[in-house]
């Protein structure tokens, strides 16, 4: 092996030769040029590692790197090897590090699909494949920076609803890399990103709506005017304060008629159990069960009307909902006001949060009050009764009346206000 003082010159004029040879650098002990029989030439570093062993991996390709930036990373990488580390383990555990498109896989797998109902899993992979893979999907786990989530969420502003979505689903994916040991505890790097005000606020149902959408039921099932599958849907979302696809995926198999209970094994927000009312067990109890297309009962409380086996799609229950809504003359409302409005009549009846809770199966009372709206006719009686009770206050208040006050009675305020003498 050559040893010479490596500069520009010595470098450029180092010819290929048949087998590869290498030139040891005489100012940076470890520094050394291998020249390959192609005519490339690469930095190299030798060393030992703790255990011994020899080492002379690659630093750079000279071209990419100048003969003074070779030396400036041969002295930071033996510095590094005299405090027992070993930059070489370092680079090979960087080059194995799990990527996003890694860990988005392991985030379904072991988390989306154990924990999550079926279609929050489908959602979570849609999200991912259209928006999460193009971005960052190549990108080291441990090296994506907020910088990175912030342009990636930036992106999709003019689509508010979805940017949240994603930012919430890549929040948790980056809470289990924490979990998962691919990046330090606090490093989560969607801390901080505010969401995108989103708007769209589901309208309430007035009581006089609700009043015409009862009214509209109850004809429509005397006259025959929508299915009863439709309307006994609509009763039982308003009963239960529940979403749309709890009432959808009802079966009779959950419904404990003896205990009153019902139980819905894997809800959005896992299992679920609520009480069986007077009104919901009376409902249930006059509901028929329709037979599938072999004849055997219909698991589900509300099937599908073209194959009983299924339970009713979203679409038609929406498109449904619509139609009585149009028929009873309400403004539309998509199906999650009924939620809202029976979450709303739960809050405003005077039982405890908690128990509120229990019944819309909420796990947090922050999202709990999120669907109880402030009925207009409940605020003005609220604004009513605080100003009956400051007017009451103020007429306690009595201040003797005397001839001079009621003369000056500016001086005698001024009077009042003044400091005692002497």
């Amino acid at each position: 092996m050559a040893t010479k003082k490596l500069t520009k010159a010595v470098i450029q004029q180092a010819r290929s030769e048949a087998v590869a040879y290498e030139i040891r650098d005489t100012v940076i002990s470890g520094l050394i040029l291998k020249v390959n029989p192609s005519g490339r030439k690469v930095f190299m570093i030798d060393y030992r590692d703790n255990a011994g062993q020899r080492r002379k991996p690659v630093i750079g390709r000279f071209g990419d790197l100048t003969v003074s930036q070779a030396r400036d990373l041969a002295c930071t990488w033996m510095h590094q090897v005299r405090h027992g580390e070993d930059p070489t383990d370092k680079r090979r555990e960087e080059r194995k590090a799990a990527t996003i498109r890694e860990l988005c896989n392991r985030f379904i797998e072991e988390y989306s699909i154990p924990k999550n109902t079926a279609k929050t899993v489908r959602q979570n992979r849609q999200l991912i494949k259209r928006h999460v893979l193009p971005a960052i999907g190549r990108t080291k786990v441990h090296a994506v920076k907020r910088a990175d989530i912030a342009d990636l969420v930036a992106r999709m502003r003019h689509t508010p609803t979805t940017a949240n979505r994603v930012l919430c689903c890549l929040r948790k994916i980056f809470n289990l890399a924490e979990v998962w040991g691919y990046r330090p505890d606090y490093s989560n790097p969607c801390r901080h990103i505010p969401s995108y005000p989103e708007g769209g606020e589901t309208r309430f149902i007035t009581d006089a709506e609700l009043i015409r959408i009862f009214a509209y039921i109850e004809k429509a099932e005397e006259e025959g005017l929508e299915h009863w599958a439709y309307t006994l849907a609509v009763r039982l979302q308003f009963a239960f304060a529940a979403r749309m696809g709890e009432i959808l995926t009802l079966q009779w198999d959950w419904i404990d008629f003896t205990n009153r209970r019902v139980v819905w094994p894997n809800s959005k927000t896992g299992s679920i159990s609520k009480p069986l009312s007077e009104e919901a067990a009376l409902l249930l109890s006059q509901a028929p069960c329709l037979d599938d297309l072999a004849g055997k009962p219909s698991p589900f409380v509300c099937p599908s009307l073209r194959d009983p086996s299924r339970p009713m799609p979203d679409g038609s229950y929406a498109k449904a909902w619509s139609r009585i809504l149009k028929r009873a003359k309400v403004p539309h409302v998509g199906t999650h006001g009924i939620r809202h409005r029976a979450a709303t009549d739960i809050a405003n009846s005077g039982v405890p949060i908690k128990v509120g809770m229990q019944l819309t199966a909420h796990k947090t009372v922050s999202q709990f009050m999120r669907y109880v709206h402030a009925e207009d006719h409940i605020v003005h009686a609220a604004a009513e009764h605080v100003a009956a009770r400051r007017s009451r206050l103020l007429r306690t208040f009595h201040r003797p009346h005397c001839d001079e006050e009621r003369r000056y009675p500016h001086q005698m305020r001024m009077h009042a206000l003044l400091p005692p003498s002497g």
